[in-house]
């Protein structure tokens, strides 16, 4: 089975306190979510980022880009371009402070897919693949609990149409419509593809109120069981950002971890 790196979400913002959490739990890397507002707007603010993701240094950073309503698909031409830029930007900023994973969204933010276009979406999404590949990034599109990415079959078909890689988030996949219904597993998101899923992101369920922890190991053991059977998904993120969340998910994480290394060793 895969043997993945722990990550944790950039949880606290003073960036001393969040190594010196990371390192304490023994974890190997930070995903280092990024909002439109975080985004340096000149050379100082970018010294100043640079300088707190070395200090990171020895964990690996992966980086997670939530910018809801940033679209690449939009049907309206300025909103796409405006979209293109931003991630595009974003791409060449995250090269620079060597990164080498980004995860992206579709539908991000927005109530409904009207006004995107599927073709657009496809092309574009594929456009900035090809961008971030030449500057030594892999871009990785995440399921959402809802919209095009929140259907097996559609996401399946965005990944291998637009060239790009896969995030997924066993907490979207819980609770969207597809799964909840009985229509598909949650394995059906990753089984046509397995190669192309990268990261995963790590809790029970997500609900109105946020990202629910798993209350036993049982919640989570049949999705962690199909995460460690993908090739490349190296890389399993705790997505809590409340400290005993956490840690709480964090403890059935390395439950599974180490029940499967005792039973590799039989």
């Amino acid at each position: 089975m895969t043997y993945p790196a722990l990550a944790c979400p950039n949880l606290y913002s003073d960036v001393h306190t969040l190594k010196s959490f990371a390192m304490d739990c023994g974890l190997q890397g930070i995903d280092w979510t990024f909002r439109t507002e975080d985004m340096p707007t000149n050379r100082l603010e970018e010294a100043r980022l640079s300088r707190a993701v070395t200090g990171l240094a020895p964990l690996d950073v992966r980086y997670h880009l939530f910018f809801p309503a940033v679209e690449l698909g939009d049907r309206h031409l300025t909103s796409a371009y405006s979209a293109w830029r931003v991630l595009c930007n974003a791409c060449e900023l995250i090269s620079r402070l060597g990164g080498r994973f980004v995860t992206v969204h579709v539908g991000l933010g927005r109530d409904s897919m009207q006004g995107i276009s599927w073709e657009k979406t496809v092309s574009r999404l594929s456009n900035l693949t090809a961008t971030a590949t030449n500057l030594g990034i892999r871009v990785c599109l995440e399921n959402l609990a809802w919209g095009w990415t929140a259907r097996p079959e559609l996401y399946e078909k965005l990944l291998r149409k637009s060239g790009c890689w896969g995030t997924l988030d066993i907490g979207h996949a819980q609770v969207c419509t597809s799964v909840s219904s009985g229509a598909y597993d949650v394995a059906d998101f990753a089984v046509p593809n397995p190669e192309r899923i990268r990261n995963a992101h790590i809790y029970h369920e997500e609900t109105v109120e946020g990202h629910v922890p798993p209350r036993q190991h049982a919640d989570i053991e049949q999705r962690l069981r199909l995460l460690a059977s993908l090739p490349m998904c190296d890389w399993w993120v705790v997505e809590l950002r409340e400290e005993e969340a956490f840690l709480q998910t964090l403890t059935h994480v390395r439950e599974f971890l180490q029940e499967s290394r005792t039973a590799e060793a039989m």
